[in-house]
């Protein structure tokens, strides 16, 4: 199976505009991105997925771009018009701010679509803050390990344990927490794209939740993996720090 890795990037940023190409430990953020996807070992060819001319610049010295149009309302939409004129049988949505991404998970992501139309990845929830916070998305999964239902709010409710310490509530279940990385086989990504938006990707503001209402089966794997995304500028010193701490 040929897959592709895509990474989406957009200039245009509320909390961090430029992000692709701030540079953390001297290299731009993308790059960092790219160099993480090609260590691991199911990706043909890693592609940056641009309408920005400074984020073409910059990743062409690194790898392949592909130009799309502007005003894409997701990530997902923009590298489903790369896919478009790409050779490949799946695609890889990778996360262009996490530049300390687990080759390892893209892997496992990227095998589980042997067998599914689409797949992503879910990390068990450690952190007592991360429970109730609704930027972290939780997903529940059936016995096959397919997604059940995700959500912003905390599920499964605990009927009997919900009068407890969150440390409680962790304790009594395994909570997982959704990681922003998606396996697609092409012709589902295409065809997801020109579904209209659900009334539940609507209401939660989770575009995998348009993939469930409209009977896309979506393969969830269990990682031991906790992602650090640069989301505002102040996290590329956390970031550098955390790449230093590795390497020791």
């Amino acid at each position: 199976m040929k897959i592709l890795g895509l990474i989406p990037a957009r200039y245009a940023s509320t909390r961090f505009p430029g992000k692709p190409l701030a540079l953390i430990a001297g290299k731009p953020l993308i790059q960092h991105v790219v160099e993480r996807c090609r260590k691991a070992r199911s990706l043909s060819e890693i592609i940056v997925a641009t309408d920005d001319a400074r984020i073409a610049d910059a990743a062409r010295k690194f790898c392949r771009v592909e130009m799309t149009r502007a005003g894409h309302p997701s990530g997902t939409d923009r590298i489903a018009e790369a896919a478009v004129r790409c050779q490949c049988d799946a695609v890889m949505n990778i996360q262009g701010d996490e530049p300390l991404m687990d080759p390892a998970v893209i892997d496992a992501v990227a095998r589980a679509l042997e067998n599914e139309e689409m797949s992503t990845a879910a990390a068990p929830i450690g952190h007592p803050e991360e429970l109730e916070n609704p930027n972290v998305v939780k997903v529940v999964v059936n016995t096959a390990g397919r997604a059940l239902y995700f959500s912003r709010r905390t599920i499964p409710y605990l009927r009997e344990a919900a009068s407890g310490s969150v440390s409680e509530q962790l304790a009594a279940f395994p909570f997982l927490k959704h990681l922003g990385i998606y396996g697609y086989r092409r012709q589902t990504l295409l065809r997801l794209v020109q579904l209209p938006v659900s009334p539940l990707e609507s209401a939660e503001k989770l575009e995998q939740l348009r993939a469930l209402e409209n009977g896309i089966q979506i393969a969830v794997v269990k990682v031991d993996y906790d992602g650090a995304s640069v989301d505002v500028p102040e996290d590329v010193t956390r970031v550098e720090r955390l790449m230093i701490d590795s390497t020791i």
